[in-house]
């Protein structure tokens, strides 16, 4: 079991049966981007003004558009692959989620960053159930934007 220069766990499942209670680390920071949420738009048929229309969006308490909040949501899937990477799993899946609340927005022009926190192990057939605390802070903001509780079943 090594943590990675990145931050983030490599390890193999036996490693990983040793890991409740571990901080994982956080990603880069990366900027969000009105071309990302407007392609997230399109793809969800969401085009609230909030997230697509900055001159409106300029009125609201936003001051600007903002991502939505599935978009920030979304964002888990990428950042648990790159804080936990299981050496020997055959194949992971995301089983669901626990707890999901958006604290703070995520605007546009703003630069996030995941974490990630082992919280729970459990034993299921052929493999490992993996309960994740995971975030997505926002530079700067006094709260994530994204805060998540994600069941990930990673087999042998």
């Amino acid at each position: 079991m090594t943590i990675s220069d990145v931050d983030g766990l490599i390890t193999d499942i036996d490693g990983l049966r040793q890991s409740a209670g571990l901080h994982l680390g956080y990603t880069g920071w990366q900027e969000m981007t009105q071309e990302r949420v407007n392609q997230f738009a399109d793809v969800t048929d969401d085009h609230n003004f909030i997230h697509v229309d900055p001159d409106r969006a300029k009125d609201t308490p936003f001051g600007g558009t903002i991502a939505h909040g599935f978009l920030s949501l979304a964002l888990l899937a990428p950042v648990s692959q790159q804080l936990l990477r299981v050496t020997d799993a055959t194949m992971s899946v995301n089983y669901g989620l626990d707890r999901v609340r958006f604290p703070a927005p995520l605007p546009v022009g703003a630069y996030w960053r995941g974490g990630g926190e082992i919280v729970e192990l459990t034993e299921v057939g052929g493999g490992l159930q993996v309960k994740l605390r995971l975030t997505i802070e926002v530079q700067g903001s006094d709260k994530p934007a994204v805060v998540a509780e994600s069941l990930i079943r990673v087999y042998a």
